[in-house]
């Protein structure tokens, strides 16, 4: 048995069904000699997708191969600002969690007003402009927090088991161009987007630069730990020209990418 885990491009978003996800082209057509089981997830942090094995690790049994395909979400909550980084990193929609939190102290704090005590209210959404902008911070926590969840990973699929973090392909730390279907479909997703461009909002680590620096700290990380480490962005951008559409937006591919994505993967990793 083998799995493929990670974040929303592991688990397919952008697929047209399910057999033209990564886990399915793995099994049927580039790496078939054993099963695939998908557990990716969506819009989760190292910790979430960590968890998400912890609670079925018992209903697996010997897993021969675990890839992770993640690297985006964890760059993302990383920016999120120091006080809703907790323990265990910050998490996607985590000002509702923090809203109730407050909601909780402040009917506690109603109480402590009878005895002359007050407290001001705490922060419970942030802005763009509470997010974390040095990079070298974002990525030092990004890594940090991963690495510690891959030895999760390790420790809960056994000593047998080969386990391989792949860097996600994502369309701006690689140098790739634009197909036309891809711009237009870009320039629709800003126009929709609440918090604006696309490009804007993530202009700090929306670069090659900021991709490479990320992979050396995460490949370092996994070295030590006896984790095999591939950035698949300069692979997958030396196979595809700026005519090859197999992106829906920046970072989920439609049915061409996952394929490119899939091949890439197996060749690269050395799946059969």
């Amino acid at each position: 048995m083998r799995l493929i885990a990670g974040g929303s491009t592991a688990l397919g978003v952008g697929a047209s069904s399910d057999s033209t996800t990564l886990a399915s082209l793995l099994w049927s057509k580039y790496a078939p000699s054993a099963p695939w089981l998908n557990f990716g997830s969506y819009c989760f942090n190292p910790t979430q997708e960590a968890l998400l094995f912890t609670l079925y690790r018992h209903r697996l049994g010997d897993i021969d191969e675990i890839v992770i395909l993640s690297g985006i979400n964890a760059v993302m909550v990383a920016r999120f600002p120091q006080w809703q980084q907790g323990d265990h990193g910050a998490f996607f929609f985590c000002g509702e969690y923090f809203e109730k939190m407050e909601e909780l102290r402040e009917q506690n704090r109603k109480g402590s007003r009878l005895f002359g005590r007050r407290s001001g209210s705490a922060a419970t959404f942030a802005t763009l402009d509470d997010m974390r902008r040095d990079t070298s911070t974002v990525i030092e926590s990004a890594a940090e927090l991963t690495l510690r969840q891959l030895d999760i990973w390790r420790r809960m699929a056994g000593p047998d088991t080969r386990i391989s973090y792949v860097l996600q392909p994502m369309t701006r730390w690689m140098r790739y161009t634009d197909a036309p279907q891809e711009r237009l479909l870009f320039e629709e997703n800003d126009r929709m987007s609440e918090l604006g461009p696309w490009e804007e909002v993530y202009a700090d680590l929306a670069t090659v630069e900021f991709g490479e620096a990320y992979a050396a700290s995460l490949r370092a990380g996994c070295e030590q730990q006896g984790i095999r480490f591939f950035d698949l962005n300069p692979v997958v951008a030396d196979v595809v020209t700026g005519e090859d559409w197999m992106f829906v937006d920046r970072v989920h591919y439609n049915d061409a990418g996952h394929d490119v994505v899939a091949r890439v993967l197996a060749e690269t990793l050395g799946l059969s």
